[in-house]
């Protein structure tokens, strides 16, 4: 009887199937060692440096004047520089934007490290004490201009301005009218006088033989002069990217013979 049951438990091991070493098991289920030997992708090129820029941080806002496309290649140049960005976008400057642009606000966004509501006057740049190199105004409509002139915060656009002039930060406003009444003329020249940088988008035409190719370069052209103002660096490479702005001969060095 003895005999049987061991003649049985022998049988029964022969059809189980052997033990897997703890090699093997080790093998299925870690991941293969040259996941961790290949070598990493690239890292993108680092954007340039900006020695000006004691923060790296620039506020741009958009209102509802006419040419929206100032501020959305401001923020793209922006973007392109690695240049922290906090963008504000007023009621009318939304419904300018999808009537003169085929641009959408998601697409304005996706470009700003931070985005803002106008009626928010909470947010950091409503604060003397949030640091920042500068504010850029592009377009400013007339009534932006009015409410900075009065320092009437009513909203965070004309509220930030306020903080830049009364803290002595660079702002630049990129005023978007024609023809120009003595009023808009008097707040312009007290803004000025204030230390404000009044920058009416007055294209140049000397930068290329020939003039500009394209609404773009003029556009490009002014957004480039526009930074200047803030110590921005955008001289490029001819790479086709933000140096465009001011490529060739965008900055005028006398009559060439």
């Amino acid at each position: 009887m003895h005999t049987y049951r061991q003649r049985e438990r022998g049988r029964e091991t022969d059809r189980m199937p052997p033990r897997p070493s703890l090699r093997s098991l080790l093998q299925h289920t870690l991941p293969h060692p040259r996941l961790y030997t290949t070598t990493p992708p690239p890292a993108p090129p680092a954007p340039p440096k900006q020695p000006n820029l004691r923060h790296n941080r620039l506020i741009l806002a958009l209102t509802g004047a006419t040419g929206s496309i100032y501020g959305i290649q401001t923020l793209q140049t922006l973007h392109h520089l690695g240049i922290t960005t906090h963008l504000i976008l007023s009621k009318w400057a939304l419904s300018t934007l999808t009537y003169e642009t085929p641009y959408t606000l998601p697409q304005l966004t996706s470009l700003a490290t931070h985005t803002h509501n106008p009626r928010d006057l909470s947010a950091p740049p409503s604060s003397g004490s949030f640091q920042h190199d500068g504010m850029i105004i592009a377009p400013c409509s007339m009534k932006t201009l009015a409410a900075i002139r009065m320092g009437y915060g009513e909203d965070l656009i004309s509220r930030a301005a306020d903080v830049c002039i009364k803290e002595g930060r660079k702002l630049v406003l990129m005023v978007r009218e024609t023809p120009l009444s003595p009023i808009h003329l008097e707040n312009m020249l007290l803004l000025a006088r204030l230390g404000v940088v009044v920058f009416p988008p007055v294209p140049g035409f000397y930068f290329r033989r020939g003039g500009p190719r394209g609404l773009e370069e003029v556009v490009g052209h002014s957004v480039g002069r526009m930074l200047d103002c803030l110590g921005v660096e955008v001289e490029g490479d001819g790479d086709g990217g933000v140096g465009e702005l001011m490529r060739g001969e965008g900055r005028w060095e006398g009559f060439r013979r």
